[in-house]
């Protein structure tokens, strides 16, 4: 979504620059404080199959089909196709669709699909983690006893929250299977995660100003909220002030967390290292240090935050970084 679909209404402060939209103006708008209650249980394990494919005929119709390239009302017949390919097409069709209800009985049919797919994701408690202390006992970080280093699915992470690198539309990522971490967080959250971001961005009236960030509920995802965070754009070369922007959305992440009472566990993914481009070792220590300088101010806020890496190389600059951070 480009950033010209959210023009300024009244959203631009002195000197030209947006402005991001409070907590207090969109909190309710959204029921941030209300407990998510899907339309229907997760479906047993040997009915999820066919729950795809009803979900699937049901959406035949739906306008964004085309975007599959295929003709609007005659998608792949899912009674014909397999379970893979069923399920990755209907990914692909709720990836690409824009936010609003599904029709009739869909929107029951896939909470029960995306129930059914949460179960078969085994949650890692934040509890569960060892701290940065306990694993590196010989590092300097001063946070290392309130913070933890864990590689793996930040969509498996039962935190309180969670935090999404975004785009500046903060609607998702709209390419099917982009291997993008805003991807893979909407795709186990369901599309009701989409529908919140626009009825945020619509009081907005602008696109989400770099280094600041958005909270919503998680929905389908193990973690209760998600915070979206829209980290600087590099492509590796790192500009004067791109240091600043990233420490930014850290900051603007925690100070948010600490609005929502309930949020005592908060788990970040790396920002901005992904599509985004900025370098992992750079990244790595921003991050530790505005953590750190973070905790340092508000001691006792949050129990335990979450360094969450993916790929083998994000954890060696999580490791390496330890190494020097203090």
């Amino acid at each position: 979504m480009a950033d010209s679909q959210f023009p300024s209404h009244g959203l631009v402060a002195r000197g030209g620059s947006p402005r991001a939209l409070p907590l207090a103006a969109y909190r309710e708008a959204i029921g941030l404080d209300e407990p998510f209650r899907p339309a229907a249980a997760p479906a047993p394990a040997d009915l999820l199959d066919d729950h795809v494919r009803t979900v699937l005929r049901l959406l035949g119709g739906d306008p964004a089909v085309p975007r599959l390239g295929v003709r609007a009302g005659s998608p792949p017949d899912p009674g014909t196709a397999d379970a893979t390919t069923a399920r990755q097409l209907l990914r692909a069709l709720l990836t690409v669709r824009p936010p609003g209800p599904l029709p009739g009985a869909a929107a029951g049919l896939l909470d029960a699909v995306l129930g059914a797919e949460r179960r078969l994701r085994p949650a890692v408690a934040v509890a569960q983690l060892p701290s940065i202390g306990e694993e590196f006992p010989r590092t300097r970080y001063r946070a290392a006893p309130h913070t933890a280093l864990w590689r793996g699915d930040i969509t498996t992470l039962a935190a309180d929250a969670i935090v999404n690198a975004a785009n500046s539309a903060l609607l998702g990522c709209f390419r099917p299977f982009h291997p993008c971490i805003d991807n893979a967080i909407h795709s186990a959250a369901g599309p009701r995660l989409r529908d919140d971001c626009a009825t945020v961005m619509a009081l907005q009236g602008a696109a989400e100003p770099t280094g600041t960030a958005k909270i919503t509920r998680g929905h389908h995802l193990p973690a209760r909220h998600v915070l979206h965070t829209v980290g600087p754009i590099t492509d590796g070369r790192p500009r004067t002030g791109d240091a600043a922007a990233l420490a930014a959305s850290y900051r603007a992440c925690l100070d948010l967390a600490a609005e929502v009472g309930t949020v005592r566990t908060l788990a970040f993914c790396a920002v901005s290292t992904g599509v985004f481009g900025y370098p992992k070792d750079e990244a790595a220590l921003v991050a530790l240090r505005t953590v750190a300088d973070w905790l340092a101010a508000h001691p006792g806020r949050f129990d335990r935050i979450v360094f969450t890496v993916f790929r083998a190389d994000d954890e060696t600059a999580y490791r390496r970084a330890l190494g020097t951070a203090t």
